[in-house]
């Protein structure tokens, strides 16, 4: 899985570094990443001068990430939760990984770990066909056994409403201020083997039992033509820890 999530997840581009850091207002010389996967955002800070910290809980995917990273990232297998304050960061980011974090204490722990000022940033989004028709024909192809392949809101944030989760809930926090939301346009394109491939790496599908699992690929690829549109618009929440006395 480690393998298909760097091979078929698609990376972070030079406007995501220049939002943060335009954000933060300062430069940003430390940061630590929740989730870092094989480190597609890893790459992105740690190339432009970012002392990162990236920490993973699968050791499978820290492997991958020590494979394509420079080599001054310092590397921690641990999840979230079992991270220890003592060391602050001025940047404490997550890409497409803050969901999978417990809800319960999750700002303060977040809090801690940053220096006063510090910036928080997530960054995701979902990576979806383009083509409204090539979009029903996979919906409609994979219906028999999964009805949707969304990942729903964590807070029950609806899609219609201006600003997003996790923004929703930064902004009820007394640990963060100025809570921004922005979106980057993200546009590719993918052959049907590389959307699958994509696909792959994707919750919904991987709960489901193997041979079903194979039998929906097989489906889609049915009806996909030989090269998708993407859209993978990366959403961007920004906040700013606050001190003790604000």
């Amino acid at each position: 899985m480690a393998e298909a999530y760097e091979r078929f997840r698609p990376g972070y581009g030079a406007e995501l570094f220049d939002t943060v850091t335009e954000y933060a207002g300062r430069p940003v010389r430390t940061a630590l990443e929740i989730g870092a996967g094989t480190g597609k955002a890893t790459r992105l800070f740690a190339e432009r001068g970012v002392a990162v910290t990236a920490t993973e809980p699968d050791g499978a995917m820290l492997a991958e990430l020590r494979k394509r990273v420079p080599t001054g990232v310092r590397t921690v297998q641990a999840a979230f939760e079992d991270l220890r304050p003592g060391e602050t960061y001025g940047l404490v980011y997550a890409a497409a990984a803050l969901h999978w974090t417990e809800p319960e204490g999750r700002w303060s722990r977040m809090a801690a770990l940053l220096e006063a000022g510090g910036v928080f940033a997530c960054v995701g989004g979902p990576v979806e066909l383009a083509d409204p028709a090539v979009e029903e024909a996979v919906r409609a192809a994979r219906a028999p056994f999964l009805e949707s392949d969304d990942v729903p809101s964590p807070d029950g944030t609806p899609p219609e409403q201006a600003m997003q989760w996790p923004g929703t809930e930064l902004q009820r926090s007394e640990w963060f201020g100025d809570v921004r939301q922005t979106v980057i346009e993200r546009r590719f394109t993918m052959t049907a083997h590389e959307f699958v491939g994509y696909l792959s790496t994707v919750s919904a599908y991987l709960q489901l039992p193997d041979p079903v699992r194979e039998q929906v690929f097989d489906r889609i690829v049915q009806v996909l033509p030989e090269t998708v549109g993407i859209a993978a618009d990366i959403t961007v929440h920004l906040a700013r820890r606050l001190g003790a006395n604000a």
